[in-house]
């Protein structure tokens, strides 16, 4: 009986290792030879699938190229929901914010690994992603509005709090990352990340 009950996680796990390739690969080639020059059948061979797979994940290129942004926005929900509940909501949020950043973060230097950080560019960078780009932060803001919702005894679908915490959230992220995209000499994205949470938690004082 044990093995029937493993068999549906692990087609799970093989599905999103799929679809995390699949958006490596699109981030890749774009990154390498610009999107207008990648064809599906590029970033399906690239990932080691037939083009008819790409199809049962994606719609689109940009589609692809988003999804690690969106899935790694939706992991911030999930993490959320795993915080112990004595915790308070702002220092939650700014764990879950940062548990997931380390993921991509080379090992002891505090920084995003290379690929992470070419990809973030080209998604903002790039105008015919941005549309891409919106749609999956609406969908992870409201993920992350169901989370707030849920550890804070509110109704994401009746008050406003809920969807106001996750959007500053949100923003607050995005402006730390541009900050971080744009700095010259560059500047570690970790405490920009703090320090935008932090500014919220403390109710956004004048400097």
């Amino acid at each position: 009986m044990s093995g029937e009950g493993e068999r549906p996680g692990l087609r799970e796990r093989k599905k999103q290792e799929t679809r995390t390739a699949l958006s490596w690969a699109a981030i890749r080639l774009t990154v390498e030879r610009g999107l207008e020059n990648v064809r599906v059948e590029d970033i399906a061979a690239a990932a080691g699938v037939a083009p008819r797979t790409f199809n049962n994940y994606f719609s689109s290129k940009g589609e692809a190229i988003a999804a690690r942004h969106l899935d790694r926005a939706r992991l911030i929900a999930q993490e959320l929901r795993r915080r112990p509940a004595s915790e308070p909501l702002w220092e939650a949020i700014k764990a879950s914010v940062l548990t997931q950043l380390a993921l991509g973060e080379s090992y002891g230097t505090g920084q995003p690994d290379q690929q992470w950080q070419t990809g973030i560019r080209l998604m903002i960078s790039e105008p015919s992603l941005q549309g891409e780009m919106l749609k999956a932060d609406a969908i992870a803001e409201d993920e992350l509005a169901g989370a707030i919702a849920e550890r804070t005894g509110t109704d994401v679908a009746r008050d406003l709090y809920p969807r106001l915490v996750a959007g500053a959230a949100g923003a607050a992220i995005r402006v730390a990352m541009d900050h971080y995209l744009r700095s010259d000499p560059p500047v570690p994205i970790r405490p920009l990340i703090e320090d935008a949470l932090g500014r919220l938690a403390a109710g956004l004082p004048e400097p």
